[in-house]
């Protein structure tokens, strides 16, 4: 690992991801988990100021970036939230069947290298009842942004940490074994539109 992905792609990645209007679309998916909750691609603990803590029992965090947990464990502290902190990809989820309440996905699933195949594992480790809560960015609808994403996805994608512009969420989601109970989506204000199409909601098991 090169010292940009060490030393500068984390604070980056952090900088990025917490400049509005991305807490807004946190903020709308994140206070609906209950339970005992898993949350795939943790990171730097973007999300820990959006969780309902009285409606928590136990909370779980995945990330293969093992550079994002100082971050995630100084705002656990702010936050008083305790998480079991797991440095691991969502390809292979240590947990037992039907493990847990709800998921948390947001701003991940453009990242992880085979997003049907967690998915699947995300349905396996979920109860029977239990939410998927996702905000992720995604391909544009509009075909003259959609082909700009194809056009620079190549380019971003090793510069941002792996991630994809162009990913279908909804049809990831239903290629991994989910049905969509809620699903909105939308451009977002002030964003690149390359990197500002969202879709959020709930996700269950079909």
């Amino acid at each position: 690992m090169g010292i940009y992905e060490k030393y500068m792609l984390p604070r980056l990645l952090d900088f990025a991801c917490s400049q509005t209007p991305i807490p807004q679309q946190r903020a709308k998916v994140v206070p609906r988990a209950h339970g005992k909750v898993l949350e795939i691609g943790i990171g730097s603990g973007l999300n820990l100021e959006h969780y309902d803590q009285a409606k928590l029992t136990r909370l779980h965090g995945l990330d293969p970036a093992s550079e994002m947990s100082k971050l995630a464990r100084k705002r656990m502290a702010a936050t008083g939230l305790e998480v079991e902190l797991l440095t691991l990809s969502a390809e292979d989820i240590p947990a037992d069947d039907a493990s847990f309440d709800s998921i948390v996905c947001t701003f991940t699933l453009c990242t992880i290298p085979d997003p049907i195949k967690a998915l699947g594992e995300m349905r396996r480790v979920l109860k029977p009842g239990g939410e998927l809560l996702f905000s992720e960015h995604g391909l544009a609808p509009d075909d003259s942004v959609a082909r700009w994403q194809q056009r620079l996805n190549p380019i971003w994608k090793p510069i941002a940490g792996g991630c994809n512009m162009h990913r279908n969420i909804p049809e990831l989601l239903r290629a991994g074994g989910f049905k969509t109970r809620e699903l909105e989506q939308q451009y977002l204000p002030r964003a690149p539109k390359v990197l500002g199409y969202n879709y959020w909601g709930v996700a269950v098991s079909e």
